[in-house]
């Protein structure tokens, strides 16, 4: 988010707000404000005004469950405020609700008119990024109608009809026509000398397809103690580390942020589930790589995230071969979103499977679950979905063919398809990007993970020692040619990639650190890996950078070529401890925890790659997401790597 918006988040519904409280529908850089649920904006104004004029900001929003600001009429030091207004704000599950009180500053009766701008304008997300995309919207209708207590808003197109209801208490004096579509809702307030008046505002959006029953929160307190009750509930019974409170209070934090980035979804028997969304303001949605990473952090402490994530991702496996969709049999989903564009098939994301390493991970989180908790009644349930998984990896996604896992870019979605999945990613040193098909050193990692792991589960499971014997072979070939494949021996370190022709893509890159957490490499080359990533090009001082610096291809403001990644830097983590580089895994792991200590325990989704010598702070990267379920879950990881060292 921008330095003026503030976030409210629960579950599927966020929201983003100025200094004061407003919401002004603005479109520009950066990310937009207004209320958002299933991935539409159903508040696209919310602007008060004092006696027709802009209030002055005393004290502005800060961030929190909830948020809280104080407000002026605009004045001068001749003329103190005739009045201060406090509003106080937060969302539910598909709703938002203020109190502003109201309350008199001088020794007579006054008289105040407050007015509140509302709209509601339907925006899909899409059409809100700043990559100049536009979408026809052929039949498209809004209908405003005035309300006793407020104003309803409706959108249809076909069939989609999506509503956003605005009621007060006590009911405005009159709702007024704008000239642009927003309403206008007005009261004329009386107070007492010193006297004071209080309005409550509810916000209900109800999305094209919600059955729930849903209700508005009776006041902003009331929303915060719900909230407050599932976080506690969420960080209640995790052992944090008595010995390094500022892991303790990175943990506390990042369990407190999954607590609320829970999104709703349905098992393969239509079961109701929720799931870690990926990450607000532009995620906060089921990602495939997002929920399995984050599930695998949490699986020691909140092993509930694996339970649920691994059945609603079996729900939405592909079964057939769909082009505009990248969906391949046995293909686990990258993306799933709700709302109109994908709806009508203007965007490719409705179930969208661009992505090479979500289905490897699926079959490690699974093997993981079932070994952590000895769930095999969910092994045995999804033992379909699972062979179905290794038969994509075996076939559509390339390891019999050509080896490996492989991905071509795709014109409609994403050009690159593992977990560096910007434009320009993989590349060389150089910065020049591979042609034709690329293989992923990490994919290859994950992949070979998910055969071992998965050949465990036959064997322990579902007693098929055939089947656990192909997978244990097919591991095996694949560490031999990756080794033989992939190793730079002037470097001592492996490719970030393989191009269309088997050529190396020679960047120095990160993701061999993945290639410890999965245990592709031998003994000798993982040391080698792990002590280079531990070296000041690589290091910040605040985790790995993405890209070694002194590349020509880094920049420490790229998205993924030269930035601080938490999660990326969790896996790394955890990767040196299996290889036995506790001194390691303990720098990184003190790197983040600093960094999460500088910016109120929260990791956010990326850093800059700025180093700690040049810089005492962490410097933000500028369109992170703020909350970021990966991120969220990564100081998990590092309490398992690491313990309270």
């Amino acid at each position: 988010m921008t330095d003026r918006h503030h976030l409210l988040v629960y579950g599927g519904t966020f929201a983003a707000v100025g200094d004061r409280g407003d919401i002004s529908g603005v479109r520009g850089a950066g990310s937009p404000d207004g209320l958002f649920v299933r991935d539409a904006r159903h508040l696209s104004r919310w602007q008060l005004t004092v006696d027709g004029a802009v209030p002055e900001v005393l004290a502005p929003v800060a961030d929190g469950d909830t948020t809280r600001c104080v407000l002026v009429p605009r004045g001068g030091r001749t003329e103190p405020p005739s009045c201060t207004l406090f509003r106080e704000q937060a969302v539910g599950d598909g709703s938002f609700v203020e109190l502003l009180r109201v309350v008199s500053n001088r020794p007579v009766p006054l008289t105040v008119r407050l007015a509140l701008t509302v709209d509601a304008d339907f925006t899909d997300q899409f059409e809100l990024r700043s990559d100049h995309r536009t979408y026809a919207k052929t039949g498209a209708v809004r209908r405003r109608q005035v309300l006793d207590h407020g104003v309803e808003f409706t959108y249809r197109r076909g069939e989609w009809r999506s509503v956003t209801t605005v009621t007060a208490d006590p009911a405005p004096d009159g709702v007024e026509e704008t000239g642009t579509g927003a309403r206008r809702l007005v009261w004329t307030v009386e107070l007492a000398p010193h006297g004071s008046a209080e309005l409550t505002l509810r916000v209900m959006a109800r999305p094209h397809g919600e059955k729930r029953a849903l209700r508005v929160p009776s006041s902003p307190a009331a929303s915060t103690e719900h909230l407050l009750a599932r976080e506690g509930e969420f960080v209640e019974g995790v052992a944090f580390p008595t010995g390094w409170p500022e892991l303790a209070a990175a943990c506390a934090r990042g369990l407190a942020d999954l607590a609320v980035l829970q999104v709703p979804a349905t098992g393969p028997d239509g079961e109701e589930l929720r799931v870690p969304a990926a990450g607000a303001p532009w995620f906060l949605t089921l990602l495939g790589r997002d929920a399995l990473l984050t599930s695998l952090f949490a699986l020691p402490y909140r092993p509930r995230l694996a339970a649920a994530t691994l059945p609603a991702l079996a729900a939405t496996q592909a079964t057939e071969t769909g082009p505009e969709s990248v969906a391949q049999p046995g293909k686990i989903v990258h993306e799933v979103r709700h709302g109109e564009l994908a709806h009508f098939g203007q965007v490719p994301y409705g179930r969208y499977y661009g992505s090479v390493d979500a289905t490897p991970l699926f079959l490690v989180l699974l093997g993981a679950y079932v070994e952590r908790t000895g769930d095999a009644a969910l092994a045995r349930r999804l033992e379909p979905h699972a062979r179905a998984a290794v038969g994509w990896m075996l076939d559509h996604g390339g390891l019999t063919s050509r080896g490996y896992l492989v991905y071509r870019a795709d014109r409609g979605g994403l050009a690159n398809q593992n977990w560096k999945d910007s434009p320009g990613a993989i590349c060389s040193a150089d910065g020049t990007r591979p042609s034709g098909p690329v293989m992923a050193a990490g994919a290859q990692g994950y992949a070979y993970d998910a055969l071992r792991r998965t050949a465990w589960v036959a064997r322990a499971v579902w007693e098929d020692e055939t089947y656990a014997a192909l997978l244990e072979q097919a591991a095996a070939d694949l560490r031999d040619r990756f080794q033989r494949d992939f190793w730079m021996p002037e470097h001592s370190f492996p490719a970030l990639a393989l191009d269309g022709q088997g050529c190396q893509v020679d960047a120095l890159a990160s993701d061999a650190g993945h290639l410890l957490w999965s245990g592709l490499l031998d003994k000798e080359y993982g040391e080698l890996v792990g002590r280079r990533l531990l070296q000041p090009d690589f290091f910040s001082g605040w985790g790995v950078r993405t890209l070694a610096a002194g590349q020509p291809a880094y920049h420490p403001l790229s998205y993924h070529r030269g930035s601080v990644w938490p999660h990326d830097n969790a896996l790394i983590t955890l990767g040196l401890a299996r290889y036995g580089l506790h001194d390691e895994a303990r720098t990184v792991a003190h790197g983040l925890v600093d960094a999460a200590t500088a910016t109120g325990h929260r990791l956010p989704e990326v850093l800059a790659g700025y180093g700690r010598d040049t810089h005492a702070e962490p410097v933000p990267y500028p369109h992170a997401c703020v909350r970021e379920s990966r991120s969220a879950a990564a100081p998990l990881a590092l309490l398992t790597a690491v313990g309270g060292a």
